[in-house]
């Protein structure tokens, strides 16, 4: 005799909020204090770490796919991130530590990997709007990949606050990277298909004898 019981999987994938909001919230602190400390760093040292972001098109520069979203091309640019990646950041460990890290990482490589092919030459792109971006994309579709209307409501909401966000995604706005932005918010939808894909390929092994 065989029993199906998805209950409990599919309940945590249509979560709002992290299961362990003070865990994840000392995560999304925990990030965006590494990215006032990098700033600071560069700031006091002599060096400019800031040309260790992505050099598009130079193989030299591709290591700044790594780099690229912990620099900032000064504190104006860092403090337009904060509040976007503290919030973005928190909201997208709804399934867990171990989901948002996976879904970081495919925005991060992603969106850097876009910029180093399209991005303007001669330039240097650093700065966390990628992955914001790529943060508000995922939140964005996952309620529609998880038939969550709790989900969809929160997207309305994001969307409604952050509207302004979009016209980042818009090239013409000088010393703003449009394909970073782009690209993390492609990066995000890819990170939401992915991870509901392997979520739903998992879902047999609730199969008991």
């Amino acid at each position: 005799m065989s029993t199906l019981n998805p209950a409990p999987e599919t309940d945590a994938a249509k979560r709002v909020l992290p299961p362990r909001p003070k865990a994840a919230a000392l995560v999304a602190l925990s990030f965006t204090l590494l990215l006032y400390l990098v700033e600071l760093v560069d700031v006091i040292l002599p060096g400019d770490l800031d040309q260790g972001g992505i050099h598009s098109r130079e193989l030299s520069g591709l290591d700044g796919v790594l780099f690229a979203p912990l620099l900032h091309a000064g504190w104006s640019h860092l403090f337009a991130n904060t509040v976007p990646v503290l919030v973005l950041s928190f909201l997208a460990m709804a399934a867990g530590i171990g989901r948002f890290a996976l879904v970081t990482a495919i925005i991060w490589v992603v969106s850097g990997l876009g910029v180093w092919l399209i991005g303007p030459a001669n330039t240097v792109t650093v700065g966390a709007s990628g992955l914001a971006f790529g943060w508000l994309a995922y939140l964005l579709v996952r309620g529609i990949f998880n038939r969550a209307a709790g989900q969809i409501l929160v997207a309305v909401v994001l969307l409604g606050v952050w509207s302004g966000m979009l016209a980042g995604l818009l090239p013409g706005t000088p010393g703003v990277s449009w394909q970073g932005h782009v690209f993390g918010a492609l990066a995000g939808v890819l990170a939401a298909w992915l991870t509901t894909r392997r979520r739903g390929k998992r879902a047999p092994g609730n199969l008991e004898a």
